[in-house]
């Protein structure tokens, strides 16, 4: 779902550097300004607030979004070090301390179903 965009960027992107020429300042980052440098975060939540509000979605903060992104991840199962990988984290302790309360969630679920399937009879003959 993410690739073909991210591919579109680097088209935009090396448009962008051709037109640059020297002005051109490599930063690194997939998105970045006419001229290479890192996106001002003001800038980036003025954009983003503008989007949600024409896709007619409730505005939230930056961060919002990046903590509801990892407690997807965290609910669909994957393993908390992924997760912090993702989330850029230095220790797993930080994105543990946060998400904890998602883990303990599909805990519970993993343990209920276990329950399930240690109460079924087997069949009778």
């Amino acid at each position: 779902m993410c690739v073909a965009p991210l591919r579109c960027q680097r088209l935009r992107q090396s448009a962008l550097r051709e037109r640059a020429g020297q002005d051109w300042q490599e930063s690194g980052h997939v998105f970045t300004t006419r001229t290479g440098r890192p996106i001002e975060p003001r800038n980036l939540y003025r954009s983003f607030t503008r989007v949600a509000a024409n896709a007619g979605l409730r505005v939230i903060r930056l961060h919002d979004a990046r903590h509801g992104c990892a407690t997807l991840l965290t609910a669909a199962g994957v393993p908390p070090r992924v997760v912090m990988e993702i989330l850029g984290h230095s220790q797993i302790a930080i994105t543990m301390n946060t998400y904890a309360h998602v883990v303990q969630d599909t805990q519970r679920e993993a343990v209920s179903h276990m329950d399930r399937l240690l109460r079924r009879r087997p069949d009778r003959d």
